[in-house]
């Protein structure tokens, strides 16, 4: 079946058809519920490169505890950091709280109302500028993210991604978008690549303006990077048998390539605990690189550590959920039933993925002791 062209008339309902689909069918989100630039922008920057599902309980938090840009603001950029755990990419945290500061500093604490001025924030780029002037401000921009790339490029047929096809692509982008209800259109158009307009087996016969697309159907899309697979290992080392026990942490160097400045569980060489049964075995990934990670309980640490100049910390209960700790950190410690789990009794929001555990033979207690509400259990204690 021949598409039908993209103009005039067709252009009008094509920009009908899709806000109409939208209307019925666009999921409820924390975020589409204000039209508060604030929110949205926080929204925006942490739905970069993390999935809907894994964001949504993290954003609910941090909005609660940070509502305003002089909240942000005035926060401790460690305390951020730890608010951020789970969500992975931490320089976006920290670009977000430069912003605020600049905020504060050269808005009055006002967010900038426009493409341009949003633009000039830290850590903004074009998508993020376009997705808050459009939707808070109502601002005619459009937004290209990979999902709204490939809707496009299927309704012009294009099989190639290259920088002259991505300046196409915005032109186009700016040409379809409705001008009197810019921000709603342009959430209609990342919704329709992330519900329907799949990158593989799209859900063609459910699109609204399929009649407008000279794909209709999969085409070759961009080849991902193999992902790397690396074997590591991390061991709990206690400072007391008391429940629950303050476990030892090491901070990442401030240089670190990856998380730095963050706080994790000291390594752990298999050679010499080949003893020892893990407690526990997963799968974390990073990016593009796959971790199969073994946790080995290292028992109570002795009075000296060698911590390689690294700077060191105990902490047990709430204190940790109060540090910037790794997301393989946090995921190991919730596990472990040794940091309290979210309110809201959602799991962990990292990618987990449970290998076998260790064959055992009869109950097998944990080495941690019995799971008992920390609440009201004082940090420093030991």
């Amino acid at each position: 079946m021949k598409a039908l062209p993209l103009r005039g008339e067709h252009l009008q309902a094509f920009r009908k058809a899709l806000l109409w689909w939208y209307s019925v069918h666009a999921r409820d989100l924390p975020w589409r519920r204000t039209r508060d630039p604030y929110k949205i922008w926080v929204s925006e920057i942490m739905l970069q490169q993390t999935r809907v599902a894994s964001m949504t309980r993290v954003y609910r938090a941090f909005i609660a505890i940070y509502p305003t840009v002089p909240a942000l603001a005035l926060a401790g950029e460690d305390e951020i950091l730890a608010r951020w755990s789970g969500l992975g990419y931490y320089k976006r945290a920290r670009k977000l709280h430069e912003a605020a500061r600049l905020i504060m500093d050269s808005h009055h604490g006002k967010m900038p109302q426009t493409y341009l001025d949003l633009l000039k924030l830290p850590g903004v780029g074009k998508y993020t500028a376009g997705a808050v002037a459009s939707i808070a401000f109502g601002e005619p921009v459009a937004v290209v993210d990979g999902n709204v790339e490939r809707v496009i490029m299927r309704l012009m047929g294009a099989t190639t991604v290259n920088a002259q096809m991505r300046k196409r692509i915005d032109v186009m982008a700016q040409r379809l978008l409705a001008p009197e209800e810019a921000g709603t259109f342009n959430q209609a158009m990342m919704e329709l690549g992330a519900m329907l307009c799949h990158p593989r087996q799209p859900a063609c016969i459910q699109c609204p303006v399929r009649e407008f697309c000279r794909t209709q159907g999969e085409h070759p899309t961009v080849v991902r990077p193999r992902t790397n697979k690396v074997n590591i290992a991390y061991q709990v080392l206690r400072r007391s048998k008391k429940n629950p026990p303050q476990v030892l942490l090491l901070r990442r160097p401030t240089d670190a390539a990856q998380m730095s400045g963050m706080w994790e569980l000291p390594l752990a060489d298999p050679v010499q605990m080949h003893r020892q049964h893990p407690v526990w075995r997963t799968m974390h990934t990073i990016t593009h690189t796959q971790y199969m990670v073994t946790v080995y309980d290292g028992g109570v640490a002795e009075e000296e550590l060698q911590s390689e100049g690294r700077e060191i910390c105990w902490a047990n209960g709430i204190a940790l959920q109060d540090l910037p700790l790794t997301g393989v950190t946090r995921k190991i410690l919730m596990h472990l039933q040794m940091m309290p789990r979210p309110l809201d009794g959602t799991a962990d929001p990292s990618n987990s993925h449970l290998l076998p555990a260790p064959v055992a033979h009869g109950p097998q207690p944990s080495p941690y002791g019995q799971r008992r509400n920390v609440a009201n259990v004082d940090a420093g204690e030991e």
